[in-house]
Parts: structure tokens; C-alpha cells; sequence
């Protein structure tokens, strides 16, 4: 979540040793499901985001990450990555 919008950047998967690498670096760090690695976000893009603050869910198997992001979240470019609406008709 962007820490100055409030906006939704994106969703994706931490699992132990990610978490502990975002707080030890005050960066995000991820744990890619399909390639099977770990990603540091903005890596390759530069697009990094810097942590201001984590929250966890009442049932602790979520994280909301708190950031200031250096560009766009989505690799497409996009600001989110929740930038399609979907018609309720």
C-alpha cells in the first residue's frame, strides 16, 4: 500500500526468509511462486519500495506492507496493479 495515496499497489507472496530479508532491509522482498526465487521489487526495474511500516491480520497469515514507492508497482507500467475494472452489469 502506498503510504501517501493509501492505494493498493499490488499483492504478493513472502514467505519466512523474504519477511526477514524486507526487514532487515526496509525493502520489499518477495518469494516468486512460479520461478521459484526470491525477487527484491525494483531489482531490475529500479522501481523499489522503501517500507514505512507492516501491519498483520488478526489471523497473522497476511501482511499489509506500508511503502513509498519509487515508480510504478506493476511490471505493465501501471502506478497498481489493480488498474482494470470489472463491469458489474
Amino acid at each position: 500500500m502506498d503510504d501517501n495515496t493509501d492505494r493498493v499497489l499490488m499483492m504478493a507472496y513472502m514467505n519466512a526468509e523474504s519477511y526477514r530479508r524486507s526487514l532487515e532491509t526496509k525493502q520489499t522482498w518477495f518469494w516468486s511462486r512460479s520461478r521459484q526465487e526470491y525477487w527484491h521489487k525494483g531489482e531490475t526495474s529500479g522501481n523499489t519500495q522503501a517500507i514505512v511500516a507492516m501491519q498483520i491480520d488478526c489471523d497473522e497469515d497476511t501482511l499489509l506492507v506500508r511503502v513509498i514507492p519509487e515508480g510504478p508497482a506493476c511490471h505493465t507500467g501501471h502506478t497498481s496493479c489493480f488498474y482494470r475494472d470489472i463491469e458489474l452489469d
